[in-house]
């Protein structure tokens, strides 16, 4: 798991510093040749699917808030039966203005409107989430992947934590829970890349 989590780390941090060189970040290209960028439409349009891994993801933001850090976020999923079948989501990565990582987090049911599967299902999906795609951009495709990969056991625990808000809500009717409006973010963690990379590149 060390030698994963370090491989994963490296490859992020390989990601970044590939894009830095020509000014670029993971924001940036995902939004490249997007302009204006709108409030909760999907970038790319259509989604980014990997038909290998079923892996999938796109990146939206909600309408600016005057104080917030983050810019928008990552949605992540897999669709372990292929294009066809069931969709998972996974986790949310949410960045800052300037394509740095702020926040991992998971949603309610209602948010995304996934084929619900339980803590334990989907947290067996995470190390299926592999993209390796040269569209839109490979970079881009492989440092959510890495980062996916590096922070495997927080979001597993987010995932957990959020079976547990939703359950929390209303323990006699699981769907109902799962519609409730008044919960949407069920659980999150601030992260900081630079220092989860040194942590695990010195072990």
């Amino acid at each position: 798991m060390q030698h994963d989590q370090a491989r994963a780390a490296q490859e992020a941090l390989f990601c970044e510093a590939t894009l830095a060189k020509s000014g670029d970040n993971v924001l940036l290209e995902t939004l490249r040749g997007s302009d204006p960028i709108t409030s909760w439409s999907h970038y790319p349009p259509g989604d980014v699917f990997d038909p290998d891994s079923g892996a999938q993801w796109y990146y939206h933001c909600h309408d600016p808030q005057p104080d917030a850090r983050e810019h928008g976020h990552f949605h992540c999923f897999v669709r372990p039966a292929g294009a066809k079948g069931p969709i998972h989501h996974l986790v949310a990565i949410g960045v800052d203005p300037f394509g740095k990582l702020v926040r991992l987090f998971t949603v309610n049911h209602w948010v995304v409107g996934d084929d619900w599967a339980d803590a334990a299902a989907t947290v067996d999906l995470l190390e299926k989430f592999d993209v390796q795609m040269g569209r839109p951009s490979y970079l881009v495709n492989r440092w959510l992947t890495a980062i996916i990969a590096l922070y495997q056991d927080e979001i597993a625990e987010l995932i957990r934590r959020r079976d547990r808000a939703i359950a929390g809500l209303s323990a006699a009717a699981p769907d109902v829970a799962r519609a409730d409006r008044t919960l949407e973010v069920a659980s999150e963690l601030t992260i900081n890349l630079s220092v989860k990379a040194k942590a695990v590149l010195a072990d």
